[in-house]
């Protein structure tokens, strides 16, 4: 059993010495993936499994209520909603083999729940859900809903699309997986490179979403960077030879190390070159160090090992006192040459101001702007032609800069910073 979920095991009678609704909600956002990928790892029916958690969970809000919250929700959970599925099956009419395949694979993973050396199966169910029958756009959505939990809705504004468009693509990709008989389990070597990619993905879209609420006011993202975090350790652990996965968790390890400083004791938001470096955790970077030289020994240099060193030469300010802007600039560049992300370019933009001053750095950003339009509508791209345009002086460009910057944002604390600074103009 993996460390985390024996940890979960042993707190499960404080932890959850909670009202029913706040334990149905914690199991929610700490098992759901879990669950979920035990109940469909036999079926290889991610919709079923999915009805029955979610009756399950239904039935839990009706039961607790009436008695004391089980000591083990999860595994409460989990015969829940196997009944769930079992009892799906034979109002199906399955055949007699089918139903009792059905019965005894759900049954035979009952020990998984208890034993000491189960495989976690959710990363089994990402690389199905990373699987080539699979469209390609909707492999890091389904992993996020599936594995996570994630809403469509919620899927669907990350990434600009209509909620019933995207629902639609995960209703195909489930499909999918439950006629293609495709397996739950981590493939071989020779085949998971070509899925890593989207696996890779979903947990770093699992953990911006968790990034995106510094102070984990938001229940919906509450734990997910740790989260995050650890399914990429225990990634590194299962993929020992791919230096990519160490690459994903160097950059995680970096960026969480600075979460106690993104905000000062009132809620402010605080810009990374302001932060006080004495709050950040220096285990985590040390350690982010540490997982970045075990990446580069493979010398396959890749998009989250380069965003990994980025972040690397921003920690210097810890020790030096002054982040390496020679080494960000260059490496922003080998991103944006590997990428071709116009994001990455005007990150680089962002780099140049800072070494070179903002005058080259306005010019460098406006260039980039011009040759892709859709950044008049990145909200960071608005911000640094703000700040710019104020270091410089041009007080009415950097106003309307801040304008645009501020409508386009949604996090509070940072519309906030940003009208301060407009404001003081």
């Amino acid at each position: 059993m993996p460390r985390r979920a024996v940890r979960e095991h042993r707190g499960a009678s404080r932890r959850y010495a909670l009202s029913p609704e706040a334990a149905a909600e914690r199991v929610a956002r700490e098992s759901y993936g879990r669950l979920l990928a035990m109940l469909a790892a036999r079926t290889r029916d991610v919709a079923a499994a999915e009805d029955a958690l979610a009756e399950a969970f239904a039935a839990a809000l009706f039961a607790w209520p009436r008695g004391e919250v089980p000591v083990n929700p999860e595994a409460w959970l989990f015969a829940a909603a196997k009944r769930k599925l079992i009892d799906a099956a034979r109002r199906k009419k399955t055949a007699d083999e089918g139903e009792q395949q059905i019965i005894l694979g759900i049954e035979e993973l009952e020990a998984e729940m208890t034993a000491t050396d189960a495989p976690d199966r959710r990363l089994g169910l990402m690389f199905a859900c990373a699987h080539p029958t699979i469209e390609e756009s909707a492999r890091t959505p389904l992993m996020l809903q599936v594995v996570l939990g994630f809403s469509a809705e919620r899927i669907a504004a990350a990434f600009l699309v209509e909620p019933s468009a995207m629902s639609q693509r995960l209703v195909r990709a489930k499909k999918r997986i439950r006629d293609g008989g495709v397996r739950f389990d981590v493939p071989a070597p020779r085949e998971w490179l070509a899925r890593l990619s989207a696996v890779l993905d979903a947990i770093y879209a699992a953990y911006t979403s968790g990034w995106s609420d510094p102070l984990g006011a938001d229940p919906d993202r509450r734990g997910l960077a740790e989260e995050a975090i650890w399914l990429a350790r225990v990634l590194a652990s299962q993929v020992r030879d791919e230096p990519e996965v160490l690459g994903l968790l160097s950059l995680m390890l970096h960026l969480e190390a600075r979460r106690p400083a993104r905000r000062d004791r009132d809620g402010r938001f605080v810009p990374l070159d302001e932060q006080d470096v004495s709050l950040w955790r220096r285990d985590l970077m040390v350690e982010a160090e540490a997982t970045l030289r075990a990446a580069s020994e493979a010398k396959r240099p890749s998009r989250y090992q380069l965003e990994a060193a980025i972040q690397s030469a921003h920690a210097t300010r810890a020790w030096k006192g002054e982040a390496d802007w020679d080494a960000i600039v260059l490496l922003y560049a080998a991103l944006s040459e590997l990428t071709g992300s116009p994001v990455a370019r005007l990150n680089s933009a962002a780099a140049i101001a800072r070494r070179d001053g903002p005058e080259r750095g306005l010019a460098v950003a406006d260039d980039i702007a011009l040759l892709n339009p859709a950044l008049n509508e990145y909200q960071p791209y608005w911000a640094l032609r703000a700040d710019l345009c104020a270091r410089l002086g041009r007080s009415e460009a950097a106003r309307v800069a801040y304008d645009e910057a501020i409508e386009r944002a949604d996090d509070r604390a940072l519309i906030a910073f940003l009208k301060q600074r407009r404001d003081a103009l």
